[in-house]
């Protein structure tokens, strides 16, 4: 089977085409350093050639509002055209949980114009929606608010997952038959935001100190307690984040 990676070059997408290759499959790493460009439309009919499916997990450049909103449909909107043309019978996403309840993001708003995009183009699809990843935990934590040493976080409800367990769900979903709707993919375990934050900044030897603060923003934006958790029901990574931190610290 064919299946086209758009962000074949990403943190997901190198390790989703190991693991369609390990499984048999052609898997097309997508990118503009391969000379493919979802934006521009260069060299997406080539690669779209004998394609059954396509996973897109690709990311904007710029998180700026508008910029990001243009990233999103513009690439979404080529990409559909260029698979109708192509006959491609599964389009995979990946998007973000609770995306749809956070309107103060900009980036968040697009992720959702992107959903829409899909799930109108008449191409049978699955959106598969991940929590926060492990390995970003660092440049989130990063973007709270500091004063001096300690840093302001939420304690609202967090459950992130491994990038490796969002790899191995997108095999899955791809090579399955589409489902026409939403994924929910979470992390095993559910902690309060501050609570992880403080394990994360202990394990790395950061200094600074956890201040729970209801009014801390994410990104800009304003968390309830449910905001970047599934409602209703949801898969599981299997990695849990003590078993990460552990494995991530003897690397360095």
């Amino acid at each position: 089977m064919k299946i086209v990676v758009f962000g074949g070059a990403g943190l997901v997408g190198k390790k989703l085409v190991t693991k369609l290759h390990e499984r048999g499959h052609e898997a097309v790493a997508a990118s503009p350093s391969s000379g493919v460009n979802a934006i521009t439309g260069a060299g997406l009919a080539d690669v779209l050639v004998g394609a059954e499916a396509v996973v897109d997990v690709m990311n904007s450049p710029s998180f700026e509002d508008a910029a990001v909103l243009k990233f999103f449909e513009k690439s979404s909107r080529n990409l559909v055209a260029a698979e109708a043309d192509a006959g491609v019978g599964h389009h995979v996403a990946v998007s973000i949980v609770g995306a749809d309840r956070i309107p103060d993001s900009g980036y968040l708003r697009a992720k959702v114009a992107q959903e829409k995009l899909i799930q109108s183009a008449g191409i049978p699809y699955t959106i598969l929606r991940a929590t926060q990843f492990f390995e970003f935990i660092g440049k989130i934590s990063a973007q709270f608010p500091t004063d001096g040493q300690t840093v302001r976080v939420p304690s609202v409800f967090f459950q992130p997952i491994l990038s490796d367990d969002v790899a191995a769900a997108l095999v899955d979903i791809t090579l399955g038959a589409p489902v026409n709707g939403i994924i929910d993919l979470v992390g095993p375990e559910r902690f309060r935001f501050d609570e992880i934050i403080r394990q994360f900044l202990g394990a790395t030897q950061d200094t600074r100190q956890v201040v729970t603060d209801v009014h801390a923003r994410y990104f800009g934006a304003k968390l309830d307690e449910q905001s970047l958790v599934p409602i209703g029901n949801s898969y599981s990574g299997a990695t849990r984040f003590k078993d990460w931190l552990i494995h991530s610290a003897a690397k360095t």
